[in-house]
């Protein structure tokens, strides 16, 4: 497949489709897809983005989860403090090496991230509310491909890869 995408009729639907990713990026961001109720917009996407990891994945140091997140350990020391702070997460001695950091969910994590998950799962809902079935899935599927396409092309790169999507 030639990488070529000026071709008259490519030209005006990816004219159409940076467009909207560009749109969905900014209103994704607006609204932090936060959700609906009380819940909506409490919880940042960094936030949100470690704490699904840490909730996936298990306890794990800062290094492992910059990595299987893509980015440095500077910026997840930075962005976990605030978790800490507020209980959302807690520091342990690593079972196996008492001087090394695990970071995991704490029990008021777990419950929060629940929270945030259910509400963002009525706004997905209640965006969708007129789809069928099978365009929800379909959207869902065509969304999961796009973000490994980007984060395979990250990864290329050499900018790392980006957040994966929980499916994968």
């Amino acid at each position: 497949m030639s990488m070529d995408m000026t071709t008259v009729g490519d030209t005006g639907l990816l004219d159409t489709l940076q467009h909207e990713v560009a749109v969905f990026a900014r209103r994704a961001e607006q609204t932090r897809l936060g959700g609906v109720g009380q819940v909506r917009n409490s919880m940042d996407r960094a936030a949100y983005l470690l704490l699904n990891r840490l909730d996936k994945e298990g306890p794990m140091g800062v290094k492992a989860l910059a990595a299987s997140m893509g980015i440095d350990s500077s910026t997840v020391t930075r962005q976990v403090a605030p978790l800490v702070d507020t209980g959302l997460v807690k520091r342990t001695s690593h079972p196996e090496d008492g001087r090394a950091v695990v970071l995991q969910l704490s029990p008021r994590g777990v419950a929060r991230l629940e929270e945030v998950r259910c509400s963002r799962r009525q706004l997905m809902a209640e965006l969708t509310h007129d789809w069928a079935p099978e365009e929800r899935e379909q959207f869902c599927t065509l969304l999961t491909r796009f973000n490994h396409a980007l984060s395979a092309r990250m990864t290329v790169q050499g900018t790392g890869p980006v957040e994966q999507s929980p499916a994968s």
